[in-house]
């Protein structure tokens, strides 16, 4: 059996000049709004998405076009990011 290795989401969307174009999500029961659609990119019977929440992660949703389904393929975390640098530091500070 193959893994997933995208979380499906709730996405809300709008129509626009480019198609569906997502406006929120939910992933597991909590809402996200969007407050900027950064980039947005072509695969094969797939588009993605680069958007920055209103929480101020950044996340890329994947849309396949042929069974109309919303993917969450990535998030990133300014306040991880931040506690993974500092415990790096403070991690070679003590070798």
């Amino acid at each position: 059996m193959k893994a997933k290795t995208a979380l499906e989401v709730h996405v809300e969307s709008e129509c626009g000049d480019l198609g569906a174009m997502p406006k929120r999500f939910r992933l597991n029961g909590r809402e996200v709004g969007i407050a900027e659609n950064i980039d947005v990119w072509h695969g094969a019977n797939y588009r993605y998405f680069k958007v920055k929440g209103e929480d101020g992660n950044l996340y890329i949703l994947r849309f396949d076009e042929g069974r109309a389904e919303w993917e969450l393929t990535m998030f990133q975390s300014p306040q991880a990011e931040a506690f993974d640098a500092q415990f790096h530091a403070a991690k070679r500070a003590d070798a």
